[in-house]
């Protein structure tokens, strides 16, 4: 018979994997860092700038104030232990995994599943792909817009939008990989031989259902506890192959079945997770933070439905463009959307939201949070407009 679980103790288990309850001060170095990313597995990356770009927000979330330009350095920098890839969506992960992909990458080439439209342009437009790889080979690392082929006029500049999908392709397939970021968070992409590092293009490429096995234990390790879905989710899985490689694991012992009180699916728990009676820890989580990015799993353990809602139009948005829920102790207690002046030395509170199970204490709290935020940013101040039902509360604890 499978252990039961109730609700809380599965939340506190997730949050104690995800790296919550940690004392965030101190100073964040390298190390630190490092062997944050290799606890969560994978990092999201998106552009959005409105705040912080979200890659940026997991770290500060965990660890508190950490110098930006430290993310940087293990992402893109000479020696960095960071690679990019379509993981979760385009994510960071540590090297060390890039082997575990490399069977996503065959299938992007064979065209299997979802890849079928990435196999078909690299098949279609095979000259005009196999002159960006030699482009890239002569010249060193390009960008997109660097893919100069040809003479102008009569078609022979290369359009943005062609070269982009020709370099993603190639980029989704293994042939090409990120050498660094610039300008705009602008991708620069290199042949895999000159970017990785040897150890890692040496290092045999394990047969699929390993790798596969190794991934879904990287999600169990990094949720501490989870359904078929979400662990499947972690790294987008396919379904049955999740599903397989569950079975296997089970079998094995590397995973738990238990049932969760609440839950109407089965749960899987890492043996080794930790069991915290309590968390304390206050955070403002990116939208995109590997604590809520699938929402079915958010809505489930903390009782919330979070939808981003930067493409909705401002009248319909109900919380807010770019909008940061607050974590209290071991519940989401708040939503702010959130943006920084930095021209104005100002992060702004556009609207603020409180969830019904909030507290007085929950203001204080989210101020204490807003002004570390600032602070970590490079903002003088916090400024709070009097939108939402927690405005007022929140613009009294600045007082």
């Amino acid at each position: 018979m499978n252990d039961t679980l109730t609700a809380g103790e599965a939340r506190r288990i997730a949050l104690a994997a995800q790296g919550f309850g940690a004392s965030r001060e101190g100073e964040v170095g390298r190390r630190q860092l490092v062997r944050l990313v290799e606890r969560l597995g994978v990092i999201q990356i998106d552009s959005v700038n409105v705040v912080s770009r979200t890659h940026y927000l997991p770290a500060f979330s965990r660890l508190g104030a950490y110098p930006r330009a430290l993310l940087e350095d293990i992402a893109w920098g000479r020696k960095r232990p960071l690679f990019e890839y379509w993981a979760h969506e385009a994510s960071l992960l540590p090297l060390v995994s890039q082997p575990l992909f490399r069977w996503r990458m065959e299938d992007a080439r064979a065209g299997v599943g979802t890849w079928k439209g990435i196999a078909r342009f690299l098949r279609e437009r095979r000259e005009f792909v196999d002159r960006a790889l030699d482009e890239i080979a002569r010249r060193g690392p390009l960008s997109a817009s660097d893919l100069e082929i040809g003479v102008k006029g009569a078609g022979g500049w290369w359009g943005w939008s062609e070269a982009k999908r020709a370099v993603e392709c190639l980029f989704w397939a293994g042939e090409l990989t990120t050498a660094t970021r610039r300008g705009t968070f602008e991708r620069v992409y290199g042949l895999p031989d000159k970017v990785l590092p040897k150890a890692i293009r040496d290092t045999p490429t394990p047969p699929r259902d390993e790798a596969q096995r190794q991934l879904v234990m990287i999600a169990a390790r990094a949720m501490g506890i989870g359904t078929e879905r979400d662990l499947r989710d972690y790294f987008r899985m396919p379904v049955a192959d999740t599903k397989a490689r569950l079975t296997e694991l089970i079998e094995a012992g590397a995973l738990t079945p238990v049932t969760v009180k609440g839950w109407r699916e089965p749960a899987y728990l890492d043996p080794a997770a930790r069991r915290p009676r309590k968390i304390e820890h206050t955070a403002l989580l990116s939208p995109f933070d590997n604590l809520i990015w699938f929402r079915e799993r958010t809505e489930r353990m903390f009782g919330v439905r979070i939808r981003l809602e930067i493409y909705t139009p401002a009248e319909k948005r109900t919380h807010g463009y770019y909008v940061l829920p607050f974590l209290e102790d071991d519940a989401i207690t708040a939503r702010v959307d959130l943006k920084a002046d930095r021209k104005a030395g100002v992060l702004v509170v556009q609207a603020s939201h409180a969830e019904p199970w909030a507290t007085k204490a929950t203001a204080v709290n989210l101020a204490g949070e807003l002004k570390r935020m600032a602070g970590w940013l490079g903002l003088e101040r916090v400024r709070v407009e009097p939108r939402g039902d927690l405005a007022g509360a929140l613009s009294d604890a600045f007082a």
